[in-house]
């Protein structure tokens, strides 16, 4: 199929999830969590929209994910309800009926079908709902439901566990003369390694996709951003990636924005453009993390070993260990770089420690260790591998591993 692509601007803009136009949404603390902290966060459509969503591929999926698999595989949601502070996530039978519970309480008094919902949770794993508490959650966040900046906050605040921050983004694309929002908020700091996609985003748009734009739109951003983070290297039983599209900005013709439009690839920038920014914060957010990593992996003799080389270095602990230490321990990254199956010529392999040269055709090279302590010492740090075999390149974002990482996720229960 061919199509014509028109020429767009896209620029940042405020009001988060709530930027584009249709939507409302909430945040409210119903105790899931510590006292006082939001943990329920609901966003509505107001009617059935084209929707899109990509999932966890860890084989314990937890019940949410089984429920909203099925919900969105029409192409179309009114609303996502999410609680923080219990994954519902190895709990047979019970967390199952949770999962439709959770829906059907959420249509019901937004007077659409339970099938309408998607459900989302995040948290502890194997421990039941405490159902009262999320159904009396549920109760107020859809009563608080408003389309104001704060309710943006609040959704977003809501979605978080270990997160130190909330996570928004949203931005303005500008095609052919018509303007298109797209916003969202995400939750991740530990157990990040998506492969889709622990890691939720939800987004909006008011471009009026429809549903096969809306998924096409979604995996492509989520193939460019979310599953090219990692943390520590788990994949969790919940991560979610969701897209609403409300068409309340209606384009010239009135028709709906296809794959095949030349509107799609200026919206499908700007949902990857979101995406992106979100990504960037959970890695930045990462459990005690100290810096954002970019690994970048060139010269590989395909696609695959470009991005299988890049995951399993930005994966690796020994290399993120170096990292927080200020350590241009190159032999750990060719370590990695053996490890990962990819295609290589170890007498032609470069390794460069934030811009500081450190082993050149697969031997080392004297370079000055404080200068690059110093340079490593920085909030933000590329370490670049070039293998020399080929013309791909692949990018993974990363961080350090400290021993806040240990502290948080030894005490994570207690």
């Amino acid at each position: 199929m061919t199509r014509a692509s028109s020429t767009y601007v896209i620029e940042s803009a405020d009001g988060g999830i709530l930027a584009p136009a249709g939507f409302s949404a909430s945040g409210v603390a119903a105790g899931i969590k510590r006292p006082g902290r939001l943990d329920v966060c609901v966003i509505d459509a107001a009617a059935p929209v084209a929707a899109a969503a990509v999932f966890t591929r860890n084989t314990m999926a937890a019940a949410p994910v089984s429920w909203s698999r099925q919900a969105v595989s029409d192409g179309t949601l009114r609303a996502w309800v999410v609680n923080a502070g219990n994954a519902n996530a190895c709990t047979g039978a019970t967390g199952e009926a949770d999962a439709r519970a959770m829906a059907e309480q959420t249509a019901r008094l937004l007077g659409c079908a339970p099938q309408d919902v998607g459900v989302a949770s995040t948290g502890v794993i194997g421990v039941p709902m405490p159902m009262p508490t999320v159904g009396a959650g549920i109760e107020a966040a859809i009563a608080a439901l408003g389309s104001k900046r704060e309710h943006a906050t609040q959704a977003a605040a809501a979605i978080m566990t270990t997160d130190t921050f909330a996570k928004e983004s949203a931005c303005r694309v500008t095609v052919d003369g018509t303007s298109f929002a797209v916003g969202g908020i995400a939750k991740g700091s530990g157990m990040i390694m998506p492969d889709m996609a622990t890691m939720l985003a939800f987004l909006t748009t008011d471009a009026p996709l429809d549903a096969e734009a809306c998924r096409a739109a979604l995996t492509l951003a989520a193939g460019r951003t979310f599953n090219r983070i990692t943390v520590d290297g788990d994949t969790s039983t919940n991560d979610t990636a969701a897209l609403m599209a409300s068409g309340a900005a209606t384009i010239v013709d009135g028709a709906p924005i296809t794959v095949a439009h030349p509107a799609f690839d200026a919206v499908a920038a700007a949902v990857t453009h979101v995406c992106a920014e979100l990504a960037r914060m959970i890695v930045r957010d990462g459990e005690g993390a100290t810096k954002l990593v970019s690994v970048v992996v060139r010269g590989a003799a395909s696609a695959h070993d470009a991005e299988a080389a890049a995951r399993t270095i930005a994966n690796s602990p020994l290399v993120k260990t170096a990292l927080f230490g200020g350590d241009a321990n190159w032999g750990r990254v060719a370590m990695a770089l053996g490890n990962s199956g990819a295609d290589v010529d170890p007498d032609r392999v470069d390794i460069v420690f934030a811009g500081i040269p450190t082993c050149t055709g697969g031997t080392a090279v004297a370079f000055d260790e404080d200068a690059a302590a110093l340079a490593l010492s920085a909030d933000e740090i590329e370490l670049l591998v070039d293998l020399h075999l080929g013309e791909f390149e692949a990018t993974v974002l990363t961080c350090d591993l400290t021993y806040e990482y240990v502290r948080i996720n030894g005490a994570y229960r207690t």
